[in-house]
């Protein structure tokens, strides 16, 4: 008799279903199958009938369909090989994918099957890892949205504090966390190479609809001025506008009044108060670094 487990076939448990009828005992089984006697007991355990007309019965059929679902369920081995990571490559630098996306879509297409976590230890290894296989893939961890420290964005000193009749942002009414309505928006800037020039980015916190504007200043005049007239243009009516400490919305009320909508500023420092619009500005970085200073001024108009 073999100590070796091995996977039942349909046959043996058709055998196995006759002599349970038949009345034998599992040690009886296992000897006429040649299998250990745990292997009969596991089997049994597994894959009688637990409820139902059938319940306490071991039926082969059933028994079958049940390892099927198992082994089609289960977590595979997957070896990375370098069809994979060339594909992974491919969705990093290229379609600008994150991590995240590639797991979603390696998975369905089989192109490359991982887990999220294994995708980001394989960046990670490669980044700091000596060994040869880690070298080709040294940088790729640069095309990650957040692969390159961030820089505070903004004016070099600090002019918070000095905006009038501003309305801190734990006054903003709670239903603007919860994102169920359309209309409530953040604005921020995005800046070009050593602060010169930049984009007015702002997008809707419940459809993540996004739209940039390339301002000519940043003075408050000229940023209110475009907030206005992008936003009276939306096919909704907008309900409230989030803005960071920059001078540049300085004149906030002005765009409250003229949409009639309610104003709020976030806490000095504090990036996640706005993080759908930061989270908005990361993305758009991963196609518009700022060394493309002029080639995003040129496209965006």
């Amino acid at each position: 008799m073999t100590k070796n487990y091995t996977q039942l076939s349909l046959i043996q448990r058709y055998q196995i279903e006759s002599f349970i009828t038949s009345g034998m005992k599992q040690n009886w089984i296992a000897e006429q199958l040649g299998v250990n006697p745990s292997t009969i007991s596991r089997e049994i355990r597994r894959n009688t009938a637990q409820r139902g007309r059938t319940a306490g019965t071991y039926l082969a059929a059933n028994a079958q369909r049940r390892t099927e679902q198992r082994h089609q369920h289960k977590p595979k081995l997957v070896k990375f090989d370098l069809s994979m990571k060339k594909q992974a490559v491919q969705w990093l630098s290229v379609e600008k994918w994150s991590p995240e996306l590639i797991s979603v879509k390696g998975k369905e297409t089989g192109k490359c099957p991982l887990s999220i976590e294994w995708l980001y230890q394989w960046i990670w290894q490669s980044k700091h890892g000596n060994k040869a296989a880690d070298k080709p893939y040294k940088r790729i961890y640069l095309h990650l949205k957040h692969g390159r420290r961030r820089r505070k964005r903004g004016n070099q000193k600090d002019s918070r504090g000095i905006i009038p009749n501003r309305v801190p942002i734990d006054k903003r009414p709670k239903i603007v966390s919860k994102r169920i309505r359309p209309g409530d928006i953040e604005v921020d800037f995005m800046m070009g190479k050593n602060h010169k020039g930049a984009l007015l980015v702002m997008t809707d916190r419940a459809t993540l609809h996004t739209s940039l504007h390339k301002l000519r200043n940043r003075r408050s005049e000229t940023v209110s001025k475009v907030i206005i007239k992008k936003l009276e243009q939306a096919a909704y009516p907008m309900h409230t506008v989030t803005f960071d400490n920059d001078l540049g919305f300085a004149n906030h009320t002005e765009v409250a009044e003229a949409l009639n909508v309610d104003t709020y500023f976030t806490r000095p420092y504090t990036s996640q108060d706005k993080g759908t619009v930061e989270n908005r500005i990361g993305q758009i970085r991963r196609f518009f670094p700022k060394k493309l200073t002029l080639v995003w001024y040129q496209i965006i108009k």
